[in-house]
């Protein structure tokens, strides 16, 4: 216990030990996001932690040397800071699809993980990260999963040119789909029309592959993407 004591004052073996033990688990972390082509990787992670960790060593010093100030105002800054540079990696399609936000939290748990290593607390920065990585590497497959089960989808559409909206209606009703909601950019949705549509399936049978399948089938589609 001596030892981890020794670690957590601020010296200067302790301030590099923060530094080496915020840029691995940040690089870590930005590997996985890479790996996926995500906006923030490799260099935002590593970047992130270790600005973090700098925050709160650097807090800890001035309220040490010089007695006074908040030892925690300079890591509430950088919570609430961090929501900026999380924003930033989240983007809408034209298709109204919103894209980064996994990121974005990774971002800014990546950022706490940096503050606990910046105070010392080497126990809950290590598992924090390792938790971190397991959750965005391994749940991805449940989240899959789950939402591969789901009977509500939100399809992106594009009608073929000459097709009339109220047939692809017409269509989906033959098959049990309810439609809880349609977005479009003109006044009027008409023939060759781009879309989006949140669909539920009425019967309780049809899996989430037969829905994309059913309207895939569709004479009126000439596109559609699920968002």
């Amino acid at each position: 216990m001596d030892g981890l004591d020794d670690v957590r004052t601020l010296t200067l073996c302790s301030v590099l030990i923060r530094i080496f033990v915020s840029i691995t688990l940040g690089a870590i972390l930005g590997i996985e996001r890479g790996l996926k082509n995500r906006p923030a990787g490799l260099r935002t992670y590593i970047l992130v932690c270790m600005g973090s960790c700098i925050v709160m060593i650097t807090n800890q010093y001035v309220y040490q040397a010089y007695n006074t100030g908040d030892p925690v105002r300079m890591a509430a800054q950088v919570v609430s800071g961090i929501g900026f540079l999380g924003a930033g990696s989240i983007i809408v399609t034209k298709q109204n699809q919103i894209k980064g936000l996994t990121t974005a939290a990774g971002l800014w748990a990546a950022a706490a993980v940096g503050l606990s290593i910046g105070i010392g607390l080497y126990e809950v920065a290590i598992t924090g990260g390792l938790s971190i990585l397991v959750i965005l590497r391994l749940l991805n497959h449940w989240d899959l999963k789950i939402r591969q089960k789901t009977r509500t989808l939100n399809l992106y559409v594009e009608l073929k040119s000459g097709s009339c909206f109220a047939d692809f209606l017409h269509f989906l009703k033959l098959h049990d789909f309810y439609v809880e909601n349609i977005q479009s950019e003109r006044k009027g949705i008409s023939s060759d029309a781009a879309f989006i549509i949140t669909l539920r399936a009425l019967n309780a049978s049809v899996t989430h592959d037969a829905m994309l399948s059913i309207i895939g089938g569709s004479n009126d589609v000439s596109y559609f993407e699920e968002l």
